[in-house]
C-alpha cells in the first residue's frame, strides 16, 4: 500500500489536463503534448508523480492515474479490457473472457485472457491486482473479431463462433476441455450457434486439430449435425493428437485420430 503525499495546485491542474485528453493510459509522448514540455521532462513528471503516488506505472513509459481523491495508489484496474488494447495492440480479448462476455459460461474467471501479435517475455503479468494471461499469435490470425467500446477506446473480442474456434485449437484457453465442453453445449443451444461459420474459420486457421476435436464432440453432444460432422470428418488428417494436451489419455478414438481419457463418456 503506497501512501499518497500531498499535491500542489499546479500538479493537480496538469494531472486534471492529462485526465481530460487522454483514455485509460497516459504515455509519456501523450503527457509531453499535451501540457507542451519536452518528453524528458514530461517523464521526470510522470516519474515524480508515480513516487509520490498519483500515478501508477504499468509499463515503461506508459501509466495509470489514481483517482484524486483515493488514500492511496493501490487501486484496481477499472476496464482492464481498455488496459490490455493500450499495453498489446494489436490483440483482442478472447478465451474464457470472451466467453464470459457473450454469455457462454456463467463461470467467474479471474484473469483476463488476450492475444497478441506482440512478443512478450511475461505472458502472465499482474497489473494493479488484475491478472492477464497472454498468448502470441501471428496477424493473419486476427480475424472472427467484434468490435467493443469502452469509452472512446475500441477493443476487439472473440466473435462468439472465434471464441469456440480458439478453445477447439487449445483448450487451455476455456480452463481445459470439460469447462470448454460446457461453453460448447450452450453455443450450441443460443443465438449465436453458426457451425457452417465455424467451419469456414477452422479453413481459415488450418489448425487440423479444430476439425478432429469438433467433430468427436459434435457425434456426442449434437450427432443430429450430420452434415458438420461429415465435413470434420474430410479434414481428419493421419496425426494423432489429444482430446486436451493436459489429460493423461490412454484411449485411441481411430475415426477422428484423437487420444482421449479412459473415463470420457463413449
Amino acid at each position: 500500500m503506497t501512501p499518497l503525499s500531498g499535491i500542489g495546485k499546479l500538479d493537480r491542474e496538469r494531472i486534471t489536463t492529462l485526465l481530460r485528453g487522454t483514455q485509460h493510459t497516459i504515455s509519456v509522448a501523450e503527457t509531453a503534448k499535451l501540457l507542451h514540455l519536452p518528453q524528458a521532462h514530461a517523464a521526470k513528471l510522470l516519474a515524480r508523480w508515480a513516487v509520490k503516488g498519483w500515478m501508477s506505472r504499468i509499463k515503461r513509459g506508459v501509466y495509470i492515474s489514481v483517482p484524486l481523491e483515493s488514500q492511496t495508489s493501490d487501486i484496481a484496474l477499472e476496464d482492464p479490457f481498455a488496459i490490455a488494447e493500450k499495453l498489446y495492440h494489436p490483440c483482442y480479448i478472447g478465451g474464457w473472457s470472451a466467453a464470459e462476455h457473450w454469455g457462454l459460461t456463467e463461470q467467474i474467471f479471474n484473469t483476463v485472457v488476450v492475444l497478441t501479435i506482440q512478443r512478450l517475455r511475461n505472458r502472465k503479468p499482474v497489473i494493479q491486482g488484475t491478472r492477464f494471461l497472454l498468448h502470441t499469435v501471428s496477424e493473419k490470425t486476427l480475424f472472427g473479431l467484434a468490435t467493443i467500446w469502452h469509452g472512446k477506446t475500441k477493443v476487439y473480442i472473440s466473435d462468439p463462433t472465434r471464441t469456440i474456434l480458439d478453445f477447439l485449437d487449445n483448450p487451455k484457453m476455456g480452463g481445459g476441455i470439460r469447462p470448454v465442453v460446457d461453453m460448447l453445449t450452450n453455443y450450441l443451444k443460443s443465438e449465436h450457434k453458426n457451425l457452417k461459420l465455424l467451419i469456414d474459420y477452422a479453413n481459415q486457421l488450418t489448425s487440423g486439430a479444430v476439425f478432429k476435436r469438433l467433430g468427436f464432440l459434435l457425434e456426442q453432444l449434437a450427432p443430429v449435425e450430420l452434415e458438420i460432422i461429415e465435413a470434420c470428418k474430410k479434414r481428419v488428417n493421419i496425426s494423432k493428437i489429444k482430446l486436451d494436451p493436459q489429460l493423461d489419455a490412454k484411449r485411441f478414438v481411430t475415426r477422428w485420430r484423437l487420444w482421449v481419457p479412459i473415463d470420457w463418456k463413449k
